[in-house]
C-alpha cells in the first residue's frame, strides 16, 4: 500500500510541476515579442488595453492583413494620417491579423517594403467569436476595420478609406 501511495504522490508532484511550468511559459495577459523582430503578438486579452486608452491622444486602430487587398490599398492613408497628425496627438496602431508563423515570411517583409512607421502589432486569438463583438458589436469580422477613439468618443468602421475620408472621420473626434 505504501508503494501505491508514494507512486500516487510522485505522480501528483510531477503533474503539479508540469502544469506550473506550462503556465509560467504562457503569456495570456502579456505581449509576446519576437526578440529579433520586435513585433508584439497579443491574444485579445493582452491587446484589449489598446482599445481603451484614456489620455489626451486620439487613436486610430486599423485591423488589416497582408493578404487583404483593400487593406493594403488604404494603409498608405493611415501612414500619412499618423505622420501629419502626430503633432496634435494622433497615434495610429496597425493590428495585423496575419498568422504568427507568417511574421518572418510575410509581415516583416511587408512592413519593410511599404516602409510602415506606425506601431504594428499582431493579434493572435482564435476565439474571434468572442473578441470581434468586444471590438464592436457592429463588426461582422470583415477587414479592413477601423476604430477611431479618444476619451471623448469612439467610432467604428467596417470599410476602406480614402485619405480624405479618413481625415474627415478623424476630425469628428478631434
Amino acid at each position: 500500500m505504501k508503494l501505491i501511495s508514494k507512486s500516487y504522490l510522485l505522480f501528483l508532484i510531477v503533474l503539479f510541476f508540469s502544469i506550473s511550468c506550462k503556465n509560467s511559459s504562457e503569456t495570456k495577459d502579456q505581449e509576446i515579442v519576437d526578440e529579433e523582430d520586435m513585433i508584439p503578438i497579443y491574444d485579445y486579452d493582452g491587446f484589449e488595453y489598446m482599445l481603451d486608452f484614456n489620455d489626451e491622444k486620439t487613436y486610430v486602430v486599423n485591423f488589416w492583413a497582408t493578404w487583404c487587398k483593400p487593406c493594403i490599398k488604404e494603409l498608405p492613408y493611415f501612414e500619412e494620417l499618423g505622420d501629419k497628425y502626430k503633432d496634435v496627438g494622433v497615434e495610429v496602431i496597425l493590428v495585423s491579423l496575419d498568422f504568427p508563423e507568417n511574421i518572418e515570411s510575410h509581415v516583416l517583409p511587408f512592413i519593410e517594403r511599404h516602409n510602415l512607421k506606425s506601431k504594428v502589432v499582431l493579434l493572435d486569438d482564435v476565439d474571434s467569436n468572442r473578441w470581434i463583438p468586444l471590438v464592436s458589436e457592429e463588426w461582422s469580422g470583415a477587414i479592413p476595420a477601423t476604430v477611431i477613439y479618444n476619451k471623448n468618443g469612439r467610432k467604428f468602421y467596417e470599410r476602406t478609406f480614402t485619405y480624405d475620408e479618413l481625415v474627415t472621420e478623424l476630425n469628428t473626434l478631434l
